[in-house]
């Protein structure tokens, strides 16, 4: 089920990246997944609720697209050569190994010992510095764009300047105090009963925040071309159900520091001392009772324990005290089925409604919004918020600069127009166009590859052949712009921007239930250095801001790009028809499509890759467990051989030239091992060799590339080579 969150401090739409940069969009920790099951109003990707602090300490220099460099900054290692135009980084070559013996060491040898890992970081590549560099740069962006005030009304290059420079006018948030909240604490101080309530939990909700209902985008697990609103539970200002409920003196410790931050906004907020303390503590009571009808963290995480398919009539008998046809009709959300994540949390909110003194609601409503507007009002307000929320929960040290804050809220909220500046300066049309022709000629290669597969049956093949036919790789940007004619931004009104934008989100996550599931809908801004992988809606989606070098370079050879794309593209490319891939048919219905012969087939020939890997050791006595990497490594070992191919037919089209001395056979290996290449301390490889489905990075270069004849051929490697696999012991499947 692909799941849409938002921040549920600013609404902010963000993303982590994976150690490949490409992932499924909604993959969090069970904690991180459940802090936002219960704080958000779900209009984008997920990521807890916290401040994310950007790598760069100041706005360096813009880096033009195409142009191979890394802006550092002052927590980036500084590369030691200007990388080269050409996409193969000739100065971290090891010219001193030999590359029939150890690839990875000749690849990329000498940026490992040139560029130590940072203190702190478990490990260190150009693609981990090309990721913080990214953000420099469209904060950089940004920043630019906000120097101006004469931008076209409307245009989203208007609406991404004044929202930043609101948010940057600390002075007009200083002096506003809590004047922006004053008109919704006004409405709550007229609550009286508990239809009144209820208006002000729709009025919040409208603002994308849960009080304590929360609602999600996603499309149905069984049919995913059907897109649910889901009904989730929310509300509550701690990680988990077991925050709430664990005797344990750290959970206790924890609870008190909640209770005391409650009281200390709540004090902020134009409540007396004495008062604020006791509403603390019946806060803390009402959301402890909401919590313990809850999901515990790990049940929470699996998608058959949150889907609940539930028809409009069927929600008047789970929660019959809560007015549905408000509800729907206010929001102008069709009485089309929901999914009810968890309805003992629903039938709990409904007894509290009966039960809970009208008092304690408006207290737990009141501290919901001043909770979540507190970041973005005066100093003090944010001070605080980020002691518990960055501090406390985070383990930050302290809070983020204003400016990188100040991205993250305006990339969040306004991910389409930042995205839109972001391709017009850094990914022009046509690298959209090369990175499309890149992403169709290894689809083309995989269709020829599993048409002429001999051990698949013929209906299986055609399954395949169907996945392949169906698959989505969307690039850089969406092809069609959302709307923002209507989103009105004001240059000097922080608070009042941030609603007007969580409304235009909730508004289009409303605009999207009862309709088929938007296939085109990207989950992440096209600024953002990340990418994902969506495996029920068979797509792939590389942002512009993860189309730069080392990935993408609209200025490389083919070879190179063929090399670092191409073979990270085939990899996710192989999963949908892999043994996982074999479990969702074309459509994405958990509907298992391979015969038991052809699983027998697939497993006697994974066999040999297993072998191989339990062969890699790390230190003596530690290798790593060839079941655990199978999936991967089998990804490594295709995804480069399908580029490499591809790349081929690219050259059949347009021969790729020399360069740097080395032939684009050439090329096309040292890019993939320097698009691999990663500096991971030794602890760092015991952990993953434990438990990580991915081989540590010198074995996923070394093992993929020793399978491959054609990587002994450009290299005029010979038999007995160490980087050369006797022939019997080739591995191949795809």
């Amino acid at each position: 089920m692909r799941i849409i969150f938002v921040d549920p401090k600013s609404g902010a739409h963000l993303a982590s990246p994976a150690a490949d940069g490409i992932a499924p969009p909604a993959t969090t920790s069970s904690a991180q997944r459940s802090r936002l099951m219960r704080a958000a109003l779900a209009c984008a990707l997920a990521l807890p609720g916290l401040v994310v602090t950007s790598c760069a300490k100041s706005a360096p220099e813009p880096v033009t697209a195409g142009s191979g460099a890394v802006t550092p900054t002052d927590d980036i290692a500084t590369p030691t050569t200007t990388p080269a135009p050409l996409g193969v980084e000739l100065g971290d070559l090891n010219r001193a190994a030999d590359p029939c013996t150890d690839f990875y060491e000749f690849a990329n040898g000498t940026w490992r010992a040139q560029n130590p890992i940072p203190e702190g970081k478990p490990r260190w590549s150009r693609r981990g510095a090309a990721r913080a560099g990214n953000r420099a740069v469209a904060l950089a962006l940004v920043q630019e764009l906000a120097s101006k005030t004469d931008w076209p009304a409307a245009s989203h290059q208007r609406l991404v300047s004044d929202h930043f420079a609101s948010c940057m006018d600390e002075a007009a948030i200083e002096a506003a105090g809590l004047t922006p909240l004053q008109p919704l604490l006004t409405e709550l101080e007229a609550v009286k009963t508990a239809a009144d309530v209820q208006r002000v939990m729709r009025r919040l909700r409208g603002l994308g925040i849960a009080a304590p209902l929360g609602e999600l985008g996603a499309f149905e697990n069984s049919a995913p071309e059907n897109f649910l609103l889901n009904l989730v539970a929310g509300g509550l200002g701690l990680p988990d159900r077991e925050a709430y409920v664990n005797p344990e003196p750290r959970f206790a410790e924890l609870r008190g520091k909640y209770r005391e931050h409650i009281a200390k906004l709540l004090t902020l907020s134009g409540m007396a001392d004495k008062a604020a303390v006791a509403a603390s503590e019946r806060i803390l009571a009402l959301e402890k009772r909401l919590a313990t009808a809850s999901l515990d963290a790990a049940t929470a995480s699996d998608p058959a324990a949150v889907e609940h398919k539930t028809p409009f009539a069927r929600l008047k008998i789970l929660a019959p005290r809560v007015d549905w046809d408000k509800y729907f009709d206010e929001a102008k959300i069709p009485r089309e089925p929901v999914n009810v994540a968890e309805p003992r949390f629903l039938q709990q909110v409904d007894k509290e409604l009966r039960t809970t003194p009208v008092a304690d609601w408006k207290v737990y409503l009141r501290w919901r919004l001043v909770d979540t507007a507190s970041p973005w009002l005066s100093k003090a307000f944010a001070e605080e918020a980020s002691a518990f929320h960055d501090q406390v929960l985070g383990g930050a040290t302290g809070p983020a600069p204003r400016a990188d804050r100040c991205f993250d809220l305006t990339e969040g909220l306004l991910g389409e127009p930042v995205g839109r500046a972001y391709a017009d300066k850094y990914f022009p049309p046509q690298a959209k166009e090369k990175a499309r022709a890149l992403s169709n000629n290894l689809l083309a290669v995989l269709k020829e590859r599993v048409a002429g597969l001999t051990w698949m049956a013929a209906d299986t093949k055609a399954q395949a052949l169907a996945k392949i036919a169906s698959m989505s790789v969307q690039i850089g940007y969406p092809d069609h712009w959302k709307d923002t004619s209507k989103l009105v931004i004001q240059r000097a009104a922080l608070w009042e921007n941030i609603m007007q934008a969580r409304r235009f989100l909730a508004e289009d996550l409303h605009q999207q239930v009862g309709r088929p599931t938007n296939r085109d809908g990207w989950q992440l801004p096209p600024s953002s250095s990340a990418a994902y992988l969506e495996p029920q809606l068979n797509e792939l989606v590389l942002p512009a801001g993860f189309l730069q070098p080392p990935y993408f370079d609209i200025n490389a050879t083919d070879a190179a790009n063929y090399g670092a794309l191409g073979a990270g593209l085939a990899h996710d490319m192989t999963h949908a028809f892999d043994a996982g891939g074999s479990l969702l048919d074309a459509a994405g219905r958990a509907k298992p499509w391979w015969t038991e012969n052809d699983r027998q087939e697939f497993d006697k020939r994974v066999q040999c890759i297993i072998d191989q890997y339990e062969g890699y050791e790390i230190e003596p006595g530690v290798h790593h467990q060839g079941k655990l990497v199978l999936s991967e490594a089998l990804g490594d070992q295709a995804g480069a051989h399908v580029a490499y191919l591809a790349m081929k037919k690219a050259m059949g089209a347009q021969p790729a030239p020399m360069a740097g001395g080395f032939t684009p056979e050439q090329q096309f290996f040292l890019a993939y091992g320097q698009f691999r290449g990663e500096a991971v301390t030794l602890e760092a490889q015991r952990q993953m060799v434990k438990g990580d489905s991915h081989p540590v990075p010198k074995f996923r270069v070394i093992g993929s590339l020793a399978n491959l004849v054609e990587f002994q051929q450009a290299f005029s490697c010979k038999a007995g080579s160490a980087m050369v696999r006797p022939a019997e012991q080739r591995c191949a499947v795809w």
